[in-house]
C-alpha cells in the first residue's frame, strides 16, 4: 500500500468523540484552505458510521459555506433525521471555530431489485494508452507556478489520466466537456463504504475546471477566483475506487460568475456507477 493511500485512509478514519460526533484532521501539507473533496469524504464517513448494515449510501447533497483551515481539526456533527424500513437519512454539519464550514444531507438505501437503465459510457481510449502523470509532469513541471510544483512533488492518493490533454499554461477556448480516468494509487481495503468515501474525495478535483474551458482560461489563471459552492453525488452501482474509473464531465451553463458542471463516473466495463453535479464560483478579479 502506498504511503499516500495510507494517509488517505487515515484522513477518512475519523476519531469518535461522542455518539454522533466525530473529529477529522487535514494533511500536514496542502493548499491554503482545506480541499473540498476531503470535507465531502469525511462528512460521508461520519454519516456512514451512524447507519447499520445493510443500508448503503446512495446520495449526498452538500453546501460549502466557509473555507476550511488545514491546521485546525474539523468537527462533524451528525443528526439522525430518519430510520425507515428502506431508507435512512442523515444530516452532517462540519464545524471549525464554532462555525459551520459545510453541511450535507445523505440518504442510505437498503439494496433491492428494480428497473435498470443507464446512459452509455463515452467511447474513449483505455487509460494504459494515455500518458501517465509522471510522463506529463516530466514534460511540463518546470513551467508550472511554484505552488503547483509543490503540489505535484508530493505523492498523491488519486491518479488522473486526462483523455483530452490540455495545456493549462496556454489555455484556448474549447467545448465545455472533458473525460478523465481516475483511480486510487494503491489498493484499498475491501469495504464498499470506504470506496464510496474515496470516490467522494476524488469527485471534487476536476469538476469546476470544466466550466472554464469555453472561456479560454484555467485554474492556474491568477485573475480567476474559484471555489466550490455545492456538491451533489448519487451512487448507482458497485465499484472499486482503486480500479480505473472514467469521469466524464460537462458544463451546461455558466452565468453571474457561477459555473455549473455535471459528471458521470463509469467502470471500465461501461457500468455507470455514480453521478455528480456541482456549482462553483468562477469570478474574474477586478484588481
Amino acid at each position: 500500500m502506498s504511503s499516500a493511500i495510507e494517509n488517505l485512509i487515515r484522513l477518512l478514519d475519523l476519531e469518535t468523540l461522542e455518539q454522533n460526533l466525530f473529529r477529522g484532521l487535514s494533511p500536514a501539507e496542502g493548499w491554503q484552505r482545506v480541499y473540498g473533496g476531503q470535507v465531502v469524504g469525511q462528512s460521508l464517513v461520519a454519516a456512514t458510521r451512524t447507519v447499520e448494515a445493510p443500508f448503503q449510501a446512495h446520495s449526498l447533497h452538500g453546501y460549502f459555506m466557509r473555507p476550511g483551515m488545514p491546521k485546525k481539526p474539523i468537527i462533524y456533527e451528525v443528526e439522525r433525521i430518519r430510520d425507515g424500513r428502506s431508507f435512512a437519512t442523515r444530516r452532517v454539519v462540519a464545524i471549525q471555530n464554532g462555525a459551520a464550514i459545510f453541511s450535507m444531507s445523505a440518504s442510505f438505501h437498503k439494496p433491492e431489485d428494480g428497473l435498470d437503465h443507464q446512459f452509455p459510457m463515452p467511447d474513449v481510449p483505455e487509460p494504459e494508452d494515455l500518458p501517465s502523470e509522471s510522463e506529463l509532469k516530466a514534460k511540463f513541471f518546470d513551467h508550472l507556478p511554484e505552488n503547483i510544483q509543490n503540489y505535484w512533488k508530493r505523492e498523491r492518493p488519486i491518479e488522473m489520466r486526462p483523455v483530452q490533454f490540455r495545456n493549462f499554461l496556454v489555455p484556448k477556448k474549447e467545448k465545455p466537456a472533458q473525460n478523465i480516468w481516475i483511480r486510487a494509487t494503491g489498493a484499498l481495503p475491501d469495504d464498499a463504504g470506504l470506496h464510496k468515501c474515496v470516490l467522494g474525495y476524488a469527485s471534487d478535483m476536476t469538476l469546476l475546471d470544466t466550466s472554464l474551458l469555453p472561456h479560454g482560461t484555467s485554474m492556474l489563471d491568477p485573475q480567476m477566483m474559484l471555489a466550490s459552492l455545492d456538491h451533489a453525488m448519487w451512487f448507482h452501482r458497485p465499484f472499486k475506487a482503486d480500479e480505473w474509473l472514467l469521469y466524464a464531465h460537462d458544463s451546461p451553463s455558466a452565468s453571474s460568475a457561477l459555473g455549473f458542471t455535471r459528471g458521470c463516473i463509469y467502470r471500465r466495463d461501461g457500468a455507470l456507477v455514480a453521478s455528480v453535479s456541482q456549482e462553483g464560483l468562477i469570478r474574474r478579479r477586478t484588481r
